[in-house]
């Protein structure tokens, strides 16, 4: 009996040949505009079983950091499905699908970088940026924008046709860390009518990784300024900590803050920055604010 049990179970969880797994991974997602990569899916407890359901999706990068610490490239991710789950089932947040996809290690702060920024760079920035490339001995070719083609053209477009979800802006978040965050805020900048929220981890504003120079940053900021969406339509959420990378961080988040507030945002509102105060520039200190930013883009 027990045996005939398992079965019915085994066959109700593959309805139509397919199994009913809430995490997936793609391996090699196929892009036009960037290099293949591995996309990870976790769907919230639920999805099967109200299948008329529709739910916000939450797109982040750096995705092998994102769920698993076997992937992750310094063995600690942010556990994002546990924490999320966790937040559901305690009715604390909306339930969401969450979207991963990997970086490409070689590409990454070409891929991340506010390609438009650039256009700021005086001729000193530029050679400082350049020097900067040289050092990550990969080519001076900025490659945002085709990656945020990749991401609205491609990957949204396959996780709504395959998943039930609600495509509008409002339901439709992104988040990053460090780099992560500069493309976050970038990627609700250019496609303001594709992404209503936006979370920016650890952001990280000191493009070559102190203070020393602060000329190149000044660039992005300008192009914020001229590019920041609507608060009437968009949610936008900022943190940083105060050691390691995190400790050049502050004077830069400052300067945004005032540019939100001079574009109409309101703290507590449409718009949070966080300081945490010890809190490094890893996986495991992100790891222990997730909460934090969930709840900022899905609390109830």
């Amino acid at each position: 009996m027990k045996i005939l049990h398992g079965i019915l179970l085994l066959f109700l969880a593959c309805v139509n040949g397919i199994a009913q797994e809430r995490y997936i991974k793609i391996d090699n997602f196929r892009s036009d505009y960037v290099k293949s990569r591995n996309v990870e899916i976790w769907l919230p407890p639920g999805y099967y079983e109200n299948p008329g359901k529709k739910y916000p999706v939450l797109y982040m990068h750096d995705g092998q950091n994102v769920f698993n610490k076997k992937v992750s490239g310094f063995g600690v991710a942010w556990e994002v499905d546990s924490t999320a789950e966790k937040l559901i089932t305690e009715n604390k947040i909306k339930p969401a699908i969450i979207v991963a996809s990997w970086n490409t290690n070689e590409y990454r702060y070409m891929e991340y970088f506010p390609e438009k920024a650039s256009e700021y760079f005086t001729r000193e920035d530029k050679e400082a940026m350049q020097g900067l490339v040289k050092l990550m001995k990969v080519e001076y070719n900025w490659l945002a924008d085709e990656y945020l083609k990749f991401m609205v053209k491609e990957l949204k477009p396959y996780i709504d046709k395959n998943y039930h979800t609600l495509s509008n802006r409002e339901n439709t978040s992104v988040c990053g860390s460090s780099m992560g965050g500069l493309i976050s805020l970038y990627a609700i900048s250019e496609y303001p009518e594709v992404f209503g929220q936006v979370a920016c981890i650890s952001t990280h504003w000191p493009l070559l990784f102190d203070n020393n120079n602060m000329s190149p940053s000044e660039s992005v900021r300008k192009y914020i300024e001229e590019n920041l969406p609507s608060p009437k339509t968009h949610r936008i959420y900022f943190d940083y900590g105060t050691a390691t990378l995190d400790q050049y961080y502050e004077v830069h988040q400052q300067k945004i803050d005032r540019i939100m507030k001079a574009k109409g945002y309101t703290k507590g509102k449409n718009w949070v920055t966080r300081k945490f105060e010890g809190a490094q520039h890893n996986e495991q200190s992100w790891q222990n604010r997730v909460d934090v930013i969930l709840e900022f883009l899905y609390k109830k």
